[in-house]
Protein backbone atom coordinates (compact mmCIF):
# COMPACT_ATOMS: atom_id res chain seq x y z
CA UNK A 1 0.00 0.00 0.00
CA UNK A 2 1.73 3.20 -1.58
CA UNK A 3 1.90 6.14 0.83
CA UNK A 4 -0.27 9.07 -0.56
CA UNK A 5 0.85 11.99 2.16
CA UNK A 6 -2.87 12.57 3.18
CA UNK A 7 -2.49 12.31 6.76
CA UNK A 8 0.61 14.82 6.96
CA UNK A 9 0.26 16.71 10.08
CA UNK A 10 -2.92 14.95 11.10
CA UNK A 11 -2.58 13.45 14.68
CA UNK A 12 -3.17 10.27 15.60
CA UNK A 13 -3.62 8.66 18.75
CA UNK A 14 -2.66 4.97 19.16
CA UNK A 15 -3.45 2.56 22.44
CA UNK A 16 -0.70 -0.12 22.23
CA UNK A 17 1.34 1.34 19.83
CA UNK A 18 5.01 0.15 21.39
CA UNK A 19 5.08 -2.87 19.51
CA UNK A 20 2.64 -5.67 17.52
CA UNK A 21 -0.06 -4.58 15.05
CA UNK A 22 -0.22 -0.67 16.71
CA UNK A 23 3.58 -0.14 16.27
CA UNK A 24 2.93 -1.09 12.71
CA UNK A 25 0.14 1.26 12.20
CA UNK A 26 2.31 3.81 13.57
CA UNK A 27 5.02 3.41 11.46
CA UNK A 28 2.80 3.30 8.57
CA UNK A 29 1.11 6.45 8.96
CA UNK A 30 4.38 8.40 10.40
CA UNK A 31 5.59 7.82 6.67
CA UNK A 32 3.20 10.49 5.44
CA UNK A 33 4.61 12.70 7.86
CA UNK A 34 2.02 12.43 10.59
CA UNK A 35 2.01 13.22 14.57
CA UNK A 36 1.53 10.05 16.34
CA UNK A 37 0.89 10.09 20.42
CA UNK A 38 2.01 6.55 21.47
CA UNK A 39 -0.13 5.61 23.95
CA UNK A 40 0.94 2.57 25.92
CA UNK A 41 1.96 1.07 28.94
CA UNK A 42 5.62 -0.41 28.28
CA UNK A 43 8.06 2.46 29.45
CA UNK A 44 10.82 -0.09 30.32
CA UNK A 45 11.46 -2.65 28.41
CA UNK A 46 9.87 -6.01 28.75
CA UNK A 47 11.71 -9.23 29.61
CA UNK A 48 10.16 -11.37 26.78
CA UNK A 49 8.81 -8.81 24.85
CA UNK A 50 10.33 -6.19 22.55
CA UNK A 51 9.76 -2.25 22.52
CA UNK A 52 8.71 0.35 24.52
CA UNK A 53 6.94 3.70 24.03
CA UNK A 54 10.39 5.64 23.94
CA UNK A 55 11.85 2.82 21.08
CA UNK A 56 8.17 3.16 19.45
CA UNK A 57 8.39 7.38 19.00
CA UNK A 58 12.00 6.72 18.35
CA UNK A 59 11.08 4.84 14.55
CA UNK A 60 8.08 6.99 14.31
CA UNK A 61 10.52 9.84 14.17
CA UNK A 62 12.77 8.30 11.87
CA UNK A 63 9.69 6.91 9.23
CA UNK A 64 9.41 10.99 8.77
CA UNK A 65 6.88 11.13 11.29
CA UNK A 66 6.24 13.08 15.35
CA UNK A 67 5.80 10.95 18.05
CA UNK A 68 4.55 12.14 21.57
CA UNK A 69 5.75 8.94 23.99
CA UNK A 70 2.69 8.50 27.00
CA UNK A 71 3.07 6.30 29.77
CA UNK A 72 -0.64 4.83 29.43
CA UNK A 73 -2.94 2.22 30.93
CA UNK A 74 -6.02 2.79 29.16
CA UNK A 75 -8.09 1.34 32.73
CA UNK A 76 -6.89 4.60 34.17
CA UNK A 77 -8.57 7.81 33.04
CA UNK A 78 -6.53 10.27 34.53
CA UNK A 79 -3.74 8.69 32.62
CA UNK A 80 -6.05 8.89 29.50
CA UNK A 81 -7.20 12.61 30.02
CA UNK A 82 -3.13 13.31 30.80
CA UNK A 83 -1.76 11.78 27.80
CA UNK A 84 -4.88 13.82 25.48
CA UNK A 85 -3.81 17.06 27.03
CA UNK A 86 -0.18 16.38 26.71
CA UNK A 87 -1.17 15.77 22.94
CA UNK A 88 -2.89 18.94 22.41
CA UNK A 89 -0.86 20.76 23.91
CA UNK A 90 2.32 19.68 21.42
CA UNK A 91 0.04 19.05 18.25
CA UNK A 92 -2.98 21.77 19.01
CA UNK A 93 -5.26 18.38 18.31
CA UNK A 94 -6.54 15.05 17.80
CA UNK A 95 -7.87 13.88 14.28
CA UNK A 96 -7.81 10.12 14.87
CA UNK A 97 -7.80 7.65 17.70
CA UNK A 98 -7.28 4.18 16.71
CA UNK A 99 -7.99 1.82 19.62
CA UNK A 100 -5.44 -1.39 19.52
CA UNK A 101 -4.97 -1.81 23.05
CA UNK A 102 -6.29 -5.31 23.73
CA UNK A 103 -6.05 -8.42 26.64
CA UNK A 104 -6.56 -11.59 25.52
CA UNK A 105 -7.65 -15.22 27.86
CA UNK A 106 -9.21 -18.05 25.84
CA UNK A 107 -10.40 -19.82 28.22
CA UNK A 108 -14.22 -20.96 28.99
CA UNK A 109 -16.61 -19.64 32.13
CA UNK A 110 -15.47 -22.18 34.50
CA UNK A 111 -11.66 -21.74 34.39
CA UNK A 112 -11.71 -17.88 33.93
CA UNK A 113 -10.88 -16.20 37.17
CA UNK A 114 -12.90 -12.70 37.98
CA UNK A 115 -9.63 -10.81 37.59
CA UNK A 116 -8.74 -11.72 34.20
CA UNK A 117 -12.31 -11.03 33.53
CA UNK A 118 -12.14 -7.41 34.78
CA UNK A 119 -8.82 -7.09 32.99
CA UNK A 120 -10.35 -7.82 29.35
CA UNK A 121 -13.55 -5.64 29.72
CA UNK A 122 -11.31 -3.15 31.53
CA UNK A 123 -8.96 -3.02 28.72
CA UNK A 124 -11.17 -3.78 25.62
CA UNK A 125 -14.35 -2.34 26.23
CA UNK A 126 -14.43 0.29 28.73
CA UNK A 127 -10.78 1.06 27.69
CA UNK A 128 -11.75 1.88 24.13
CA UNK A 129 -15.34 3.74 25.23
CA UNK A 130 -12.99 5.45 27.78
CA UNK A 131 -10.13 6.62 25.31
CA UNK A 132 -13.00 7.59 22.34
CA UNK A 133 -15.07 9.93 24.97
CA UNK A 134 -12.06 11.50 26.03
CA UNK A 135 -10.93 12.24 22.75
CA UNK A 136 -14.33 13.18 21.14
CA UNK A 137 -14.22 17.15 21.91
CA UNK A 138 -11.42 17.12 19.82
CA UNK A 139 -12.26 14.99 16.73
CA UNK A 140 -15.38 17.26 16.74
CA UNK A 141 -12.66 20.16 16.06
CA UNK A 142 -10.98 17.68 13.30
CA UNK A 143 -11.73 18.19 9.33
CA UNK A 144 -10.55 14.73 9.08
CA UNK A 145 -11.78 12.51 12.35
CA UNK A 146 -11.71 8.88 12.59
CA UNK A 147 -11.90 6.36 15.14
CA UNK A 148 -10.77 2.84 14.28
CA UNK A 149 -11.00 0.28 16.97
CA UNK A 150 -9.57 -3.35 16.27
CA UNK A 151 -12.26 -5.39 16.74
CA UNK A 152 -13.85 -8.53 15.24
CA UNK A 153 -17.40 -8.14 13.13
CA UNK A 154 -20.58 -8.49 15.35
CA UNK A 155 -21.76 -12.32 14.62
CA UNK A 156 -23.86 -13.20 17.20
CA UNK A 157 -23.18 -17.26 16.42
CA UNK A 158 -23.16 -19.41 19.42
CA UNK A 159 -20.31 -21.16 18.61
CA UNK A 160 -18.25 -17.69 18.72
CA UNK A 161 -19.17 -17.48 22.56
CA UNK A 162 -18.96 -21.09 23.56
CA UNK A 163 -15.46 -21.52 23.98
CA UNK A 164 -14.69 -18.01 25.71
CA UNK A 165 -17.52 -16.02 26.92
CA UNK A 166 -15.91 -13.91 28.53
CA UNK A 167 -13.35 -12.73 25.70
CA UNK A 168 -16.09 -12.68 23.58
CA UNK A 169 -18.31 -9.95 25.57
CA UNK A 170 -15.28 -8.04 25.64
CA UNK A 171 -14.35 -7.78 22.29
CA UNK A 172 -17.50 -7.81 20.92
CA UNK A 173 -18.12 -5.02 23.18
CA UNK A 174 -15.06 -2.86 21.18
CA UNK A 175 -17.25 -3.73 18.44
CA UNK A 176 -20.49 -2.53 19.93
CA UNK A 177 -18.54 0.91 20.41
CA UNK A 178 -18.18 1.21 16.43
CA UNK A 179 -22.28 0.38 15.99
CA UNK A 180 -23.40 2.72 18.30
CA UNK A 181 -20.79 5.38 17.78
CA UNK A 182 -20.70 5.57 14.27
CA UNK A 183 -24.33 6.63 14.42
CA UNK A 184 -24.28 8.95 17.14
CA UNK A 185 -21.09 11.16 15.65
CA UNK A 186 -22.25 11.40 11.93
CA UNK A 187 -23.67 14.64 12.66
CA UNK A 188 -20.11 15.73 13.85
CA UNK A 189 -18.54 13.79 10.49
CA UNK A 190 -16.26 11.80 12.72
CA UNK A 191 -16.48 8.01 11.30
CA UNK A 192 -16.15 5.01 13.26
CA UNK A 193 -14.83 1.58 11.87
CA UNK A 194 -13.39 -1.94 13.12
CA UNK A 195 -10.92 -3.53 11.39
CA UNK A 196 -10.13 -7.32 12.15
CA UNK A 197 -7.62 -9.50 10.35
CA UNK A 198 -8.78 -12.33 8.35
CA UNK A 199 -6.00 -14.73 9.22
CA UNK A 200 -3.75 -14.49 12.02
CA UNK A 201 -1.11 -11.68 12.26
CA UNK A 202 2.58 -12.81 14.09
CA UNK A 203 3.75 -10.61 16.97
CA UNK A 204 5.76 -10.75 19.55
CA UNK A 205 3.20 -11.31 21.76
CA UNK A 206 1.64 -14.28 19.76
CA UNK A 207 5.37 -15.94 20.78
CA UNK A 208 5.38 -15.48 24.15
CA UNK A 209 1.79 -17.05 24.43
CA UNK A 210 2.17 -19.92 22.46
CA UNK A 211 5.63 -20.29 20.67
CA UNK A 212 7.05 -19.15 17.61
CA UNK A 213 5.80 -22.64 15.50
CA UNK A 214 2.64 -20.88 13.97
CA UNK A 215 4.22 -17.92 12.87
CA UNK A 216 4.76 -19.69 9.30
CA UNK A 217 0.96 -20.19 9.15
CA UNK A 218 0.45 -16.51 9.66
CA UNK A 219 0.78 -13.07 8.13
CA UNK A 220 3.09 -10.23 9.45
CA UNK A 221 1.38 -6.62 11.13
CA UNK A 222 2.20 -5.13 7.78
CA UNK A 223 -1.24 -6.40 6.31
CA UNK A 224 -2.93 -4.86 9.18
CA UNK A 225 -1.27 -1.57 9.21
CA UNK A 226 -1.74 -1.33 5.13
CA UNK A 227 -5.28 -1.86 5.55
CA UNK A 228 -5.70 0.73 8.66
CA UNK A 229 -4.05 3.05 6.50
CA UNK A 230 -6.40 2.83 3.21
CA UNK A 231 -9.57 3.05 5.69
CA UNK A 232 -8.16 6.54 7.75
CA UNK A 233 -6.97 8.20 4.68
CA UNK A 234 -10.84 7.85 3.40
CA UNK A 235 -12.94 10.84 3.56
CA UNK A 236 -14.64 10.51 7.17
CA UNK A 237 -18.01 12.74 5.71
CA UNK A 238 -18.88 10.39 2.84
CA UNK A 239 -21.74 8.35 4.31
CA UNK A 240 -20.08 4.64 3.33
CA UNK A 241 -16.85 5.93 5.03
CA UNK A 242 -18.56 4.60 8.61
CA UNK A 243 -20.02 1.79 10.54
CA UNK A 244 -18.07 -0.25 8.80
CA UNK A 245 -16.78 -3.51 10.41
CA UNK A 246 -13.60 -3.73 7.73
CA UNK A 247 -11.43 -7.43 6.87
CA UNK A 248 -7.65 -6.26 6.55
CA UNK A 249 -8.01 -8.87 3.28
CA UNK A 250 -11.09 -7.47 1.68
CA UNK A 251 -9.85 -3.78 2.11
CA UNK A 252 -6.56 -4.59 0.52
CA UNK A 253 -8.36 -5.84 -2.69
CA UNK A 254 -10.53 -2.97 -3.34
CA UNK A 255 -7.82 -1.02 -3.12
CA UNK A 256 -6.21 -2.58 -5.96
CA UNK A 257 -3.94 -4.82 -3.93
CA UNK A 258 -3.74 -8.25 -5.45
CA UNK A 259 -0.49 -10.19 -4.10
CA UNK A 260 -1.24 -10.98 -0.78
CA UNK A 261 1.73 -13.29 -0.38
CA UNK A 262 4.02 -10.42 0.15
CA UNK A 263 1.94 -10.22 3.54
CA UNK A 264 2.95 -14.16 4.30
CA UNK A 265 5.33 -14.96 7.09
CA UNK A 266 6.55 -17.93 5.28
CA UNK A 267 5.09 -17.60 1.03
CA UNK A 268 5.49 -21.10 1.15
CA UNK A 269 2.55 -21.94 3.65
CA UNK A 270 0.43 -19.25 1.65
CA UNK A 271 -2.46 -22.04 1.34
CA UNK A 272 -2.36 -22.65 5.05
CA UNK A 273 -2.78 -19.83 6.81
CA UNK A 274 -5.03 -20.25 9.94
CA UNK A 275 -8.31 -17.92 9.82
CA UNK A 276 -8.35 -15.56 13.08
CA UNK A 277 -11.36 -15.85 15.65
CA UNK A 278 -14.78 -14.86 14.06
CA UNK A 279 -13.47 -15.57 10.62
CA UNK A 280 -15.10 -18.90 9.18
CA UNK A 281 -18.05 -20.26 7.62
CA UNK A 282 -21.87 -19.70 9.36
CA UNK A 283 -23.09 -22.34 11.43
CA UNK A 284 -25.65 -23.83 9.52
CA UNK A 285 -28.48 -24.55 12.44
CA UNK A 286 -31.35 -22.39 12.73
CA UNK A 287 -32.30 -21.35 16.39
CA UNK A 288 -35.93 -20.65 17.08
CA UNK A 289 -36.83 -20.12 20.36
CA UNK A 290 -35.57 -23.28 21.79
CA UNK A 291 -35.94 -25.38 18.78
CA UNK A 292 -32.93 -26.24 16.91
CA UNK A 293 -32.87 -27.45 13.62
CA UNK A 294 -29.93 -28.96 11.97
CA UNK A 295 -29.63 -30.61 8.44
CA UNK A 296 -30.06 -34.59 8.75
CA UNK A 297 -27.06 -35.25 7.04
CA UNK A 298 -23.45 -33.56 7.22
CA UNK A 299 -22.22 -31.60 4.01
CA UNK A 300 -19.19 -31.35 4.50
CA UNK A 301 -16.43 -34.13 5.15
CA UNK A 302 -16.44 -34.98 9.43
CA UNK A 303 -18.54 -37.54 8.54
CA UNK A 304 -16.65 -39.23 5.84
CA UNK A 305 -13.77 -38.57 8.19
CA UNK A 306 -15.11 -40.30 10.99
CA UNK A 307 -15.71 -43.55 9.21
CA UNK A 308 -12.66 -43.69 7.63
CA UNK A 309 -11.03 -43.64 11.60
CA UNK A 310 -13.68 -46.12 12.37
CA UNK A 311 -12.30 -48.44 9.60
CA UNK A 312 -8.56 -47.81 10.78
CA UNK A 313 -8.91 -48.30 14.29
CA UNK A 314 -7.20 -51.48 16.27
CA UNK A 315 -5.89 -52.65 19.68
CA UNK A 316 -2.75 -51.05 18.90
CA UNK A 317 -4.48 -48.08 18.83
CA UNK A 318 -6.11 -47.81 21.95
CA UNK A 319 -2.69 -49.59 24.01
CA UNK A 320 -1.18 -46.39 23.24
CA UNK A 321 -3.66 -43.82 23.64
CA UNK A 322 -5.87 -45.44 26.64
CA UNK A 323 -8.38 -42.47 26.37
CA UNK A 324 -11.91 -41.68 25.68
CA UNK A 325 -12.47 -37.91 23.01
CA UNK A 326 -15.64 -36.06 22.66
CA UNK A 327 -15.51 -33.87 19.57
CA UNK A 328 -17.64 -30.97 19.32
CA UNK A 329 -17.90 -29.66 15.52
CA UNK A 330 -19.12 -26.05 14.63
CA UNK A 331 -20.12 -24.93 11.13
CA UNK A 332 -21.51 -26.73 8.28
CA UNK A 333 -21.63 -30.31 10.15
CA UNK A 334 -22.07 -28.74 13.62
CA UNK A 335 -22.69 -31.48 15.84
CA UNK A 336 -21.10 -33.92 18.10
CA UNK A 337 -18.83 -37.00 17.49
CA UNK A 338 -16.37 -39.65 19.76
CA UNK A 339 -13.38 -41.42 19.54
CA UNK A 340 -13.42 -44.01 22.52
CA UNK A 341 -10.03 -45.22 22.92
CA UNK A 342 -10.23 -47.08 25.60
CA UNK A 343 -10.84 -51.04 25.79
CA UNK A 344 -10.79 -53.45 23.00
CA UNK A 345 -10.21 -52.06 19.07
CA UNK A 346 -12.20 -48.86 20.06
CA UNK A 347 -15.11 -47.36 18.49
CA UNK A 348 -16.01 -43.82 17.36
CA UNK A 349 -19.81 -42.06 16.08
CA UNK A 350 -21.93 -39.73 16.31
CA UNK A 351 -23.71 -37.94 19.19
CA UNK A 352 -22.50 -38.58 23.29
CA UNK A 353 -19.67 -40.21 24.29
CA UNK A 354 -20.47 -43.92 26.18
CA UNK A 355 -18.63 -42.93 28.70
CA UNK A 356 -17.37 -39.11 29.93
CA UNK A 357 -14.28 -38.20 27.90
CA UNK A 358 -10.99 -37.51 29.36
CA UNK A 359 -10.83 -34.61 26.95
CA UNK A 360 -13.44 -32.50 24.98
CA UNK A 361 -12.04 -30.37 21.64
CA UNK A 362 -14.19 -28.11 20.09
CA UNK A 363 -13.40 -27.02 16.37
CA UNK A 364 -14.89 -25.95 13.08
CA UNK A 365 -15.46 -28.67 10.78
CA UNK A 366 -13.20 -27.47 7.94
CA UNK A 367 -10.03 -27.10 10.30
CA UNK A 368 -11.41 -30.30 12.17
CA UNK A 369 -11.21 -32.26 8.60
CA UNK A 370 -7.82 -30.38 7.59
CA UNK A 371 -6.13 -31.39 10.90
CA UNK A 372 -6.92 -34.89 10.90
CA UNK A 373 -5.59 -35.25 7.30
CA UNK A 374 -2.46 -32.86 8.42
CA UNK A 375 -3.03 -29.83 6.84
CA UNK A 376 -3.25 -28.17 9.76
CA UNK A 377 -0.98 -29.08 13.12
CA UNK A 378 -2.62 -29.30 16.44
CA UNK A 379 -0.54 -27.46 18.53
CA UNK A 380 -0.70 -24.60 15.79
CA UNK A 381 -4.79 -24.89 15.95
CA UNK A 382 -5.04 -24.75 19.33
CA UNK A 383 -2.16 -21.98 20.23
CA UNK A 384 -3.81 -19.63 17.47
CA UNK A 385 -7.40 -20.42 19.10
CA UNK A 386 -9.24 -22.34 16.43
CA UNK A 387 -8.75 -25.45 18.71
CA UNK A 388 -10.78 -25.40 21.97
CA UNK A 389 -9.39 -28.35 24.73
CA UNK A 390 -11.25 -29.04 27.75
CA UNK A 391 -10.17 -31.90 30.38
CA UNK A 392 -6.93 -33.81 30.15
CA UNK A 393 -4.68 -31.16 28.22
CA UNK A 394 -2.40 -34.81 27.88
CA UNK A 395 -4.31 -36.96 26.94
CA UNK A 396 -5.52 -34.67 24.64
CA UNK A 397 -2.11 -34.19 22.75
CA UNK A 398 -1.81 -37.84 22.21
CA UNK A 399 -4.24 -37.12 19.51
CA UNK A 400 -1.29 -35.81 17.24
CA UNK A 401 0.22 -38.97 17.29
CA UNK A 402 -2.84 -40.95 16.49
CA UNK A 403 -3.51 -38.89 13.36
CA UNK A 404 0.22 -39.02 12.22
CA UNK A 405 -0.24 -42.94 12.33
CA UNK A 406 -3.87 -42.33 10.30
CA UNK A 407 -3.09 -39.67 8.02
CA UNK A 408 -1.75 -42.09 4.94
CA UNK A 409 -4.94 -44.08 5.44
CA UNK A 410 -7.22 -40.38 5.70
Amino acid sequence: MINTGKLAGKTVFITGASRGIGKAIALKIAKDGANVVVAAKTAEPHPKLPGTIYSAAEEIEKSGGKALPCVVDVRDESQVQNAVKEAIKKFGGIDIVVNNASAINLVGTENIDMKRYDLMHNINTRGTFLVSKVCLPYLKKSQHAHILNLSPPLDMKPHWFAPHVAYTMAKYGMSMCVLGMHEEFRPFNIAVNALWPKTVVHTAALDMLHGSEGAKFARKPEVMSDAAYAILIQDPKSASSTGNFYIDEDVLKSNGISDLDQYCIDPAYKDQLVPDLYIGESTSQILSGDKKEVADEPSGNVAGLFKKIESSLSEDIVKNTGAIFQFVVTGKEEGKWYLDLKSGSGTCGRGEAPEKADATLQMDGENFFKMFTGKIKPATAYMTGRLKISGNLQKALKLEKLMNSLKSKL
